[in-house]
């Protein structure tokens, strides 16, 4: 069975579910096990060392599997200058045909992406971006409740007021994103007006998810309060996994006039990345979310996705509907 919705039309995939754009763990491994379970899989442009490197990693993927996969590309502010028109075309050159965009304005690289034939996906975190990605042009917008892990923006809004929000003004398709692991939140994003669901958190828990199985314990042993929320006074909130790391950035970003140079030692990729590979659960930051609670093993994708669909359609085809006086 399947749940057939514009976004499955659109993105050529079996299952309304795209994995999120997930700095360390998108690669080829994570990637193509998502996309041969049905869904769409999402390697990360900057997770590579440089544009060269991403061109090896799509091949590397195109290898794993024969179906659709995408590739993040995330556009922050940073002290050293990142080659993102490069990566553009390493994408474009790679043959990839989804491209998921995020962080700041993404104009610069939507109109070259599109005409090449690759479908973009924008990630907001409110209904005015998300209406602004639309006019610019983007195919589908994923919308990122306060739930999520990683950056859900400054104003606060959960899903199950943001979603329906945000299907009540954009026309395009659009992808509930943020809190989602099961298939009760597959059947209460599309009730709510999108068109599938993003996952991250949820897919660093799977067998092909290339971390330390400490850390995947750790995800699977958390509960939905395991988060802190960093960088708030920076007005560049981030939702990471509660940990000693994590309760140190937010003790000192709490003194008057503290600014990101207080933590930077804290909160360094490269900290967070040996932590993921060594399995040291306090070593660095660990991006998760909210669904950390929904989280209770560390199954192969293909055995995830086909337990969400089919709790999504049960819950559609039969609790709802016997519900019906």
């Amino acid at each position: 069975m399947a749940l057939r919705t514009r976004v499955t039309e659109l993105l050529g995939i079996e299952h309304p579910i795209v994995m999120g754009g997930l700095t360390f763990y998108g690669r080829a491994e994570l990637a193509s096990a998502v996309s041969n379970a049905g869904g769409l899989g999402m390697l990360t442009a900057l997770t590579q060392s440089s544009p060269e490197a991403l061109a090896a990693e799509i091949a590397r993927c195109r290898e794993m599997t024969d179906r659709p996969f995408g590739v993040n590309l995330t556009i922050l502010p940073t002290i050293d200058p990142v080659p993102y028109d490069a990566y553009r075309r390493a994408i474009i050159e790679g043959g990839v045909t989804v491209v998921e965009t995020a962080g700041r304005n993404p104009a610069p690289h939507v109109e070259d992406l599109r005409a090449h034939g690759v479908k973009v996906i924008h990630k907001c975190a409110s209904v005015r971006h998300a209406l602004a990605a639309e006019r610019m042009g983007v195919d589908v917008i994923s919308i990122d409740g306060f739930e999520c892990a990683g950056h859900p923006g400054e104003e606060d809004i959960g899903g199950l007021v943001l979603i329906p929000a945000a299907a009540d003004r954009v026309t395009i398709p659009m992808i509930a994103s943020g809190g989602f692991a099961d298939g009760r939140g597959l059947a209460a994003a599309l009730a709510l007006g999108a068109d599938g669901i993003n996952m991250g958190t949820r897919f660093c828990a799977t067998a092909e998810a290339p971390a330390h199985p400490a850390i995947k314990d750790f995800l699977v042993a958390n509960d939905e309060r395991a988060t802190n929320l960093i960088f708030r006074s920076l007005r560049n909130t981030a939702r990471v996994a509660k940990n000693r790391v994590s309760d140190e950035a937010v003790a000192r970003l709490s003194a008057p006039g503290a600014g990101f140079e207080t933590v930077a030692e804290l909160v360094s990729g490269k900290r967070g990345r040996e932590a993921l590979v060594s399995g040291d659960v306090d070593g660095g930051i660990i991006w998760a979310g909210q669904a950390q609670g929904l989280i209770h093993d560390a199954p192969p994708c293909a055995e995830l996705i086909a337990r969400i669909v089919a709790e999504a359609e049960a819950i559609i085809d039969t609790r709802l509907t016997g519900m019906r006086a």
